[in-house]
């Protein structure tokens, strides 16, 4: 490699690491100043039937991690100009925050915050974030538009629900989102995507800062503006990364396959039951392992193992290696998984 190339790359990573320090620790300070009762956005959340925690916690985390996402982020794109395909993303964000945030101020129904979670989906597909195809090792399926459509707004909807019912324990849904996301970010750097990059790298970095103050103990909550979001940027990036050919759209959905075996499974046992499915409780995988007996740090730290673990498996299996080799880390993927849930359901029970 030449020099110049030498002194680009040196360029791009310092880059990649200002901003992130700066996402990082603006989200901390923000979220630390959310702690303090005289702040206006020290939003309680009250202790109930269904909950985990025991005392009134500020549920206001995710507007501290959402403002340095959006600043530092907002700064970049505006410095680099990259704002091709970031401004649905962020409009889709927002409003999803705007509408999150109001639920944790009061209730919104359900059918409503089902309809706006459709429009910023459709945000999406506005943006052409729409698969073309499925691929899987050695095969690719052709989708037809109309099919490519509605997996694209089923995905995301699903996704943008499914992490605000997995926001349920300190440190969890904070977890997720570093791990995932930073995933993502080391997938666009062999690739020299630096704007794919840096925007999962801000996002991941923000959320830390955030869950400095969210590890068990918890001291703050991330609330359903924060959770929903974190949501909707998991489809939204893993849509976008696979428009871009950075990774398979399934590398994706192994990466976040924590939150959505768990959700999934529960929800499903639910709706057998005749049970309404879009109200809170206390039945996901991790919250029963914590009325169990393990608590909220022994849970947490081992799910962030079986994250680790998920993580690996998507970047292995998105680095183009060979067919065999990619079917045999699904069925490994695959059986782990099960291997977890039948060991959980044994504990729980």
């Amino acid at each position: 490699m030449n020099g110049n190339g030498e002194v680009w790359n040196s360029y791009i990573w310092l880059t990649l690491a200002l901003v992130m320090l700066a996402a990082f620790l603006l989200a901390a300070g923000v979220t630390r100043r959310f702690l303090h009762p005289r702040s206006l956005f020290h939003i309680l959340d009250n202790p109930n039937a269904r909950s985990l925690h025991y005392r009134p916690i500020p549920r206001s985390g995710g507007l501290a991690f959402l403002f340095a996402m959006a600043l530092v982020a907002g700064v970049l794109a505006l410095a680099a100009g990259f704002w091709h395909g970031l401004s649905w993303v962020a409009a889709g964000a927002a409003l999803l925050a705007a509408v999150g945030t109001a639920d944790d101020l009061m209730d919104v129904s359900p059918l409503l915050r089902l309809a706006l979670q459709t429009l910023a989906a459709a945000l999406l597909i506005v943006a052409g974030l729409v698969p073309g195809e499925m691929r899987f090792p050695g095969v690719e399926i052709a989708l037809l538009p109309v099919w490519g459509t509605a997996l694209t707004l089923g995905y995301v909807v699903w996704m943008t629900n499914l992490y605000n019912f997995m926001d349920g324990m300190d440190g969890f849904a904070g977890g997720m989102a570093v791990i995932g996301f930073t995933s993502l970010a080391a997938l666009a750097l062999p690739a020299g995507d630096f704007q794919y990059a840096a925007i999962n790298g801000i996002i991941a970095a923000a959320v830390a800062g955030f869950l400095i103050w969210n590890f068990p103990p918890a001291r703050i909550f991330m609330g359903d503006a924060g959770s929903s979001v974190l949501g909707y940027l998991a489809a939204a990036m893993t849509l976008w990364g696979a428009a871009r050919g950075l990774l398979p759209l399934l590398a994706g959905i192994i990466l976040f396959s924590p939150f959505i075996i768990d959700a999934t499974f529960t929800l499903g046992r639910r709706a057998l039951r005749g049970e309404r499915v879009w109200e809170a409780h206390r039945e996901h995988l991790y919250q029963r392992l914590v009325q169990a007996g393990w608590g909220h740090r022994k849970t947490l730290l081992r799910a962030w193992l079986l994250m680790a673990v998920c993580a690996a498996v998507a970047l292995s299996y998105s680095s183009r290696a060979d067919a065999l080799l990619q079917w045999l880390l699904l069925i490994g993927w695959a059986g782990l998984c099960l291997l977890v849930t039948l060991l959980v359901m044994r504990k729980v029970r």
